[in-house]
C-alpha cells in the first residue's frame, strides 16, 4: 500500500486539496507524518557495484571452468563450497548493515551456485542420469535458502526450478498428474503469505502457468483440446484469488488479489486461443469430439463457485460478472462438439459476452489490470473469428456486425440504467 507511486498520487491529492481548502495544512501535514517511511531504492551506485560483483563472480567461473579438468575433485568440490560460504556470508554482513537488497542479491547467487554444484558433482561422479530429481533437490535447496533468508531471488529460483522438475517429470510419465508440483507450489505460496510480498506474490502467481501448460499438453488420447484443458486452469486461478482476496486479512487481499489479476490475462488468452486451435487455425485436435477428463471439469467448476462465494462475502457487482465470464468460457467447451457441422456462432457468442463480462467486471470494481485483459480478450477472439480458415467470410461479418449492435443496445440500457440510480 505504501509504495512509491501510491505515496506519489496521495502526496498530489493532498497538495490539491489543501489548495482548494478541502483540508486544513495541519490535517495534511498530519497525514504526511502518520505515513512511515519509504524502503530504500535502488540508487545508481548500488546498481554499478552490483554490475561489478557479478563481474568478478563471470570472471571467477570462467577461469575456473577454464582449469576445470586440472583442478583435483576434491578442490572442486571445496570451491563450490566455498563459492555458497562466501555469497552467504556476504549476504548476512549486507543484511546487518541494512543493504537488504544486496543481501537479497547474494542469496539469490548462493541459491544458483547450489544447483550448479548438484550439476558438477554429478557429472564428477558419474551419479544417475536423473535430471529431474536434481532439479527437485535444487528446487529444495532454493526454497530453504528462502525460508532462512526471505530472499525473493532465492524463491525465484526455486520455482524456475520446480517448473522444470515438473515440465520433465509430465514428459516422462504423459499419462498421469504430476501432484507433487502442486506441493512445492503451496509451500511457495504460503511463504508469499507470510511475506506479505507484492514480488513473491507475482512469483507465485506466474509459476503456476507452465504446469498448468505442460498438463495440458501431455495429454495424447483423440479428442483432447489443450485450450479447454487450460480453461479450467484459468478459471481455478481466477477463481481462486477472488476468494482468497475476500478474506479479512491485508496478506489475503494482497495475494489474492494478484493471483485474480493472472487468473483474469489467463481466462482472456484462453478465450482467444479456443477460438484459434478449435477453429482449426492453429490444427491441434484430432477429432471432434471434446474429451475433457473429469478432474479438469472439477477444477473449473471449483473456479466459478470460488468466485460466486467471494461475489457474495464482498456485495460487489463486478465480481458477479467475472462468474459469468469464467461460466461462459467455460461452456463454450461442450458447446463447439454440437456445432461441428456448421459454425459455432453460440460458442462464438459465449466467448465474446465472456470478456465483455470481464471488462465490465473491472469497470465496476475499479480493477484495471481485469478491464485491461477483457479487452485483449475481446481484440483475441475477434481476430480469431475474422481470420479463421473455414466457413464463409461473409457469414462471419454478419455475426460480427449483429454481436456489435447487441453490444450497442445493451450500452444505451445500461447507461439509461445508470442514470436513474444516480438519480
Amino acid at each position: 500500500m505504501f509504495d512509491k507511486s501510491y505515496r506519489d498520487r496521495l502526496e498530489a491529492d493532498l497538495a490539491r486539496w489543501e489548495a482548494d481548502g478541502v483540508i486544513a495544512p495541519a490535517a495534511a501535514a498530519a497525514i504526511r507524518n502518520a505515513l512511515p517511511p519509504l524502503p530504500a531504492g535502488i540508487n545508481i551506485a548500488m546498481v554499478v557495484g552490483i554490475v561489478g560483483g557479478l563481474l568478478i563472480a563471470a570472471a571467477f567461473l570462467a577461469f575456473v571452468a577454464a582449469h576445470w579438468t586440472e583442478i583435483a575433485r576434491l578442490v572442486r568440490f571445496a570451491i563450490l563450497l566455498a563459492g555458497m560460504t562466501a555469497t552467504c556470508a556476504l549476504g548476512a554482513w549486507f543484511a546487518t548493515t541494512g543493504r537488504t537488497i544486496l543481501a537479497d542479491l547474494c542469496a539469490s547467487i548462493g541459491a544458483i551456485i547450489f544447483g550448479a554444484g548438484i550439476a558438477l558433482v554429478g557429472q564428477m561422479y558419474h551419479l544417475g542420469e536423473d535430471f529431474a530429481g536434481g532439479m527437485l533437490l535444487w528446487s529444495i535447496g532454493a526454497f530453504a535458502a528462502a525460508v532462512l533468508t526471505g530472499s525473493r531471488g532465492a524463491l525465484a529460483v526455486g520455482l524456475v526450478a520446480a517448473c522444470i522438475w515438473t515440465s520433465m517429470r509430465s514428459y516422462d510419465a504423459p499419462d498421469r498428474l504430476h501432484l507433487p508440483f502442486l506441493v512445492a507450489w503451496l509451500f511457495a505460496a504460503g511463504l508469499a503469505f507470510a511475506w506479505h510480498s507484492r514480488v513473491a506474490a507475482h512469483l507465485v502467481a506466474v509459476a503456476v502457468l507452465p504446469w498448468w501448460i505442460a498438463t495440458a499438453l501431455r495429454f495424447e488420447f483423440d479428442g483432447a483440446q489443450p485450450s479447454f484443458l487450460l480453461a479450467n486452469g484459468a478459471a481455478l486461478l481466477f477463481g481462486a484469488g477472488l476468494a482468497i482476496a475476500a478474506a479479512p486479512s491485508p496478506r489475503a487481499l494482497r495475494l489474492g488479489s494478484i493471483l485474480s489479476i493472472y487468473g483474469a490475462f489467463s481466462l482472456a488468452a484462453v478465450a482467444a486461443l479456443e477460438v484459434a486451435t478449435v477453429d482449426d487455425i492453429i490444427r491441434i485436435r484430432t477429432s471432434a469430439m471434446s474429451a475433457q477428463p473429469l478432474w479438469a471439469i472439477l477444477c473449473g467448476a471449483a473456479g466459478m463457485i470460488l468466485a460466486l462465494v467471494s461475489a457474495t462475502l464482498t456485495k460487489r457487482t463486478g465480481e458477479i460478472l467475472a462468474v459469468c465470464a469464467i461460466g461462459l468460457v467455460l461452456l463454450a467447451a461442450p458447446i463447439w462438439p454440437v456445432s461441428t457441422a456448421g459454425e459455432p456462432w453460440l460458442a462464438y457468442a459465449a466467448l465474446l459476452c465472456a470478456m465483455l463480462s470481464l471488462v465490465v467486471s473491472g469497470v465496476l470494481d475499479g480493477v484495471r489490470p481485469r478491464i485491461v485483459a477483457g479487452w485483449l480478450g475481446i481484440a483475441g477472439v475477434i481476430a480469431g473469428i475474422t481470420w479463421a480458415v473455414k466457413g464463409s467470410l461473409l457469414g462471419r461479418s454478419a455475426f460480427l456486425a449483429a454481436a456489435g449492435i447487441v453490444a450497442v443496445a445493451f450500452a444505451t440500457a445500461l447507461n439509461r440504467a445508470l442514470l436513474r440510480t444516480a438519480r
